[in-house]
């Protein structure tokens, strides 16, 4: 956890910018024009109080959120920012890749095929990293 004189929205930016770098602070522009509170939102509340949380560490959080968003089958364009993100803080392609295969039990194949082609398209769009 980080110092208790920063702000809850001061905290999610900085994680937020710790695991998605300029792609989450995009996200967050985005809404800027037609719902900036919920811009706000997205950062107070999942970055500022849950991702900075102590007991799990940033790479098994994304972990944990790219086999949800595998599961939920629908969320597509969030699932590439996290697949994105798991790169960032130190997944590898094939630890996602058996992440994303691992949803195929408990979700089903569609979700795990429409996870595998959105980690395809991630994969195809990052700089060489050598896995």
């Amino acid at each position: 956890m980080s110092d208790t004189t920063e702000s809850r929205f001061e905290r999610g930016y900085r994680v937020l910018g710790e695991i998605d770098g300029d792609g989450g602070h995009k996200v967050v522009e985005s809404l800027a024009d037609i719902a900036p509170d919920f811009a706000r939102y997205l950062i107070e509340f999942p970055f500022g109080d849950i991702y900075s949380r102590p007991h799990l560490d940033l790479r098994a959080r994304e972990i944990a959120t790219i086999a949800a968003l595998t599961a939920l089958g629908n969320a597509s364009p969030q699932l590439k920012v996290h697949i994105q993100a798991g790169l960032n803080v130190g997944l590898n392609r094939d630890e996602i890749v058996e992440i994303i295969m691992q949803m195929a039990v408990y979700a089903g194949f569609p979700a795990a095929l429409n996870g595998l082609f959105a980690a395809k398209e991630v994969f195809a769009a990052a700089q060489p990293v050598g896995n």
